[in-house]
């Protein structure tokens, strides 16, 4: 069983150079990837990325979504597919099997949906409750401002600090922290993705 996030950048052709976006997800990817072959950037804003816990899966996207709503003018768009892998290629784009198909079958209705992301597993109950939640969870997400993304980005790197250690590395006060971090909605994003691993672990 694994877990395959396929996505894309909004708004990646209305500047002019790439490397505004394409850097950092690139420096993202390198975090999160336990191998260079677990992730690929494809079409010039696409990518897929393979998370073998499965688990980490919602995480991992929202820690993407941070990254590039960092940039001003960004955002991404998302689908975690999770099940079975059949196939191991040389890159994930070689690969294949359910968590693949589950994933890019449900990547082609975020436009459609006007959801930022989304997730099937072979469980509708499941995916119909965890849709809900990411729903409700994008409304702060979709809205966060390139302070608000940073600051996650931060803890979610630095899971281990406290806010005056966060502070520090970004150079404003800890009470600045705390506000940012009320902003961006963290506390409420980190009880969800509890949720989901306790719910997502008992389902497979």
């Amino acid at each position: 069983m694994t877990s395959i996030l396929t996505g894309d950048i909004i708004k990646s052709r209305g500047t002019q150079s790439q490397d505004v976006w394409l850097e950092p997800l690139k420096k993202a990817m390198n975090q999160v990837a336990k191998m260079p072959n677990l992730f690929e950037i494809y079409r010039g804003d696409s990518f897929q990325l393979e998370i073998e816990d499965y688990s980490e899966s919602f995480e991992t996207a929202v820690y993407l979504k941070s990254c590039i709503k960092s940039i001003k003018g960004f955002d991404v768009r998302m689908s975690i597919g999770i099940g079975e892998k059949t196939y191991t290629g040389k890159t994930v784009g070689e690969s294949n099997g359910e968590a693949f198909i589950y994933s890019g079958e449900m990547f082609e209705t975020l436009k459609k949906d006007k959801q930022n992301l989304k997730i099937k597993t072979n469980s509708n109950a499941f995916n119909k409750e965890m849709n809900l939640f990411f729903k409700l969870a994008l409304i702060a997400m979709d809205n966060w401002t390139p302070n608000s993304a940073e600051i996650v980005k931060l803890t979610l790197e630095n899971p281990n600090k406290i806010q005056e250690e966060l502070a520090k590395l970004i150079g404003i006060s800890q009470d600045a922290v705390s506000k940012r971090q009320k902003r961006a909605y963290i506390d409420e994003i980190l009880e969800l993705n509890q949720l989901y691993q306790q719910k997502i672990k008992t389902l497979l």
